[in-house]
C-alpha cells in the first residue's frame, strides 16, 4: 500500500467472524471467534489495518457482511457461482429450471420453524456502503491513521423456509424441498446490528450536504 501510495482503503470484510453468537443482534464489539480459515484471514487484516493505520497514517475501514443478496436493479449485473450454495439463487434457478425439490440443511434449530434465520442486505445497499464509506474516508480528519468497523446488515432476520414461501409467492411456482442434516458452521440466527452504521450514514450524509 506504500508503495503504491494507498491513503484510503475500504475493506470487505464477513460477518462470519463472530462464529456462534452470544447475543443477538450482533453488535461490532462483540466476541471475534473465527472457525474456518476463511473468517481467521478476515478478523487478521482488520488487525492488520489497524495497526498499518498507526504506522503510516492509512484510513481505513472494515465492512461486515451479513447474507449479500440481490442483483443490479436493471438486470445488467448478477451474481453467478458454479456450483450455485446461495439460498435465493438457489431457489430461483429450481423454480426457472422446475427441479423437482430443493435441500434445505437443518430442521432442529432452536427458531419458529426449526430452520435458519439469516440478515439479509440487497448488494445495491451494501455498493452504497461501499461510497459512503470513501466519502467518510476522505473527509475525516486522522493525522495518525484512523480505523474502524461497521455491521452491513438490515438489521432483520428471515427463516429458511420464510425465505422460500416469499420466493412461491413471489413467482407463482409450488417449490419442493426435503430436509437434510445440518452442516457444520451454519449457526441458529445471524442478524446484524446496524445502529452504528446507521450513525456512521448520517455522518457522511452531512459532510456531502455541508460540501
Amino acid at each position: 500500500m506504500e508503495k503504491n501510495s494507498v491513503k484510503l482503503l475500504v475493506f470487505s470484510s464477513t460477518a462470519a467472524i463472530y462464529g456462534e453468537p452470544k447475543q443477538i443482534p450482533i453488535q461490532e464489539d462483540n466476541l471475534q471467534k473465527p472457525i474456518n480459515a476463511y473468517d481467521e484471514t478476515k478478523l487478521a487484516i482488520e488487525r492488520m489495518l489497524k495497526w498499518y493505520g498507526q504506522a503510516y497514517g492509512i484510513k481505513s475501514v472494515s465492512l461486515r457482511y451479513f447474507n449479500v443478496a440481490g442483483a443490479y436493479h436493471t438486470g445488467e449485473i448478477g451474481e453467478y457461482h458454479q456450483p450455485e450454495t446461495l439460498l435465493i439463487p438457489i431457489l430461483l434457478r429450481a423454480v426457472r429450471s422446475k427441479r423437482d425439490h430443493v435441500k434445505i440443511y437443518g430442521f432442529d434449530y432452536p427458531t419458529k420453524d426449526g430452520t435458519c434465520i439469516r440478515d439479509y442486505i440487497h448488494i445495491e445497499d451494501l455498493t452504497e456502503a461501499h461510497l459512503q464509506s470513501l466519502h467518510y474516508l476522505e473527509n475525516i480528519s486522522a493525522e495518525g491513521g484512523y480505523f474502524d468497523v461497521f455491521n452491513i446488515g438490515s438489521g432483520m432476520g428471515f427463516s429458511i423456509i420464510k425465505i422460500l414461501n416469499a420466493v412461491k409467492e413471489i413467482t407463482g411456482y409450488d417449490i419442493n424441498y426435503k430436509f437434510a442434516p445440518r452442516r457444520e458452521g451454519d449457526f441458529a440466527i445471524l442478524i446484524a446490528s446496524n445502529e452504528n452504521a446507521k450513525i456512521f450514514c448520517t455522518g457522511i450524509q452531512n459532510i456531502i450536504t455541508s460540501n
